[in-house]
């Protein structure tokens, strides 16, 4: 019997008291399990870093998941992080290597919101850090004050690049999704294709031009009941046939 391929899911390090704690969003975990991916584990953020090598050779697939915190803006730019601005530097210290490490060892990488943003900048691209402050964009982030299935409803359409990954998912070129960040993608990263965007031109999800490696990040939030959704539950079972491959071929 073939054994359950293992998901690393990067951790945040959250401060709970005067202790520090590591914490993952469970609805990540129970989209990984619900739409048989395979078993999602913690790899822990740390500072120093745990080493990259020894983490990725237990995995068969990597989960980026959405977080409070955003990239500190020195990794990507040269500006000033933002009064108030959340960051998890150990964090940081584990994704951004782990992404580019991922492709080179062919493992499948699936990436939402803050993960969408580490892929970006691990391929050298760069982040508004108020999207909506930047001239000709919207608003996309949501209304904390109303209630979660507000919050993660329905925002806006997205358009799908004809011929795409997700536009093949979708069985469509438009599609509609929630919205539930502030920052996004200001520069692409080097070797990655756009797969959708907003009404507003921004960059909503990207795969790497690659026929050999699985990575597709996502801005918005597929893990959120994932299930009812076809075109989320679509997503994940994508990932779900690049691990599944991966676990066969290390078997």
């Amino acid at each position: 019997m073939r054994p359950v391929p293992l998901i690393g899911v990067p951790s945040d390090r959250r401060q709970i008291g005067p202790h520090p704690f590591q914490a993952v969003g469970e609805k990540y975990l129970r989209a990984i399990i619900d739409s048989g991916v395979g078993l999602p584990l913690m790899i822990p953020s740390m500072d120093p870093a745990l080493d990259i090598d020894s983490v990725l050779g237990a995995f068969d697939g990597i989960l980026l998941t959405g977080s409070p915190s955003n990239i500190e803006p020195h990794h990507y730019s040269g500006e000033a992080s933002y009064e108030g601005n959340l960051h998890d530097p150990a964090r940081d210290l584990i994704t951004l290597p782990l992404v580019r490490a991922a492709v080179a060892r062919k493992i499948p990488v699936l990436a939402v919101c803050r993960g969408f943003q580490e892929v970006n900048v691990a391929f050298g691209g760069s982040l508004w850090q108020k999207v909506h402050e930047a001239s000709g964009f919207n608003d996309h982030r949501e209304d904390k004050e109303q209630s979660l299935e507000v919050q993660y409803g329905f925002a806006h359409d997205l358009a799908l690049t004809p011929g795409g990954l997700l536009a093949g998912i979708a069985g469509s070129d438009t599609v509609r999704v929630n919205s539930l960040h502030g920052q996004g993608i200001r520069q692409l990263g080097e070797g990655l294709l756009v797969e959708a965007t907003a009404p507003d031109g921004l960059i909503e999800a990207v795969r790497l031009d690659s026929e050999e490696s699985f990575l597709l990040a996502v801005q918005w939030h597929p893990e959120w009941r994932v299930l009812e959704n076809p075109f989320y539950l679509g997503i994940f079972r994508a990932f779900a046939g690049a691990v599944h491959a991966r676990a066969q071929s290390r078997i």
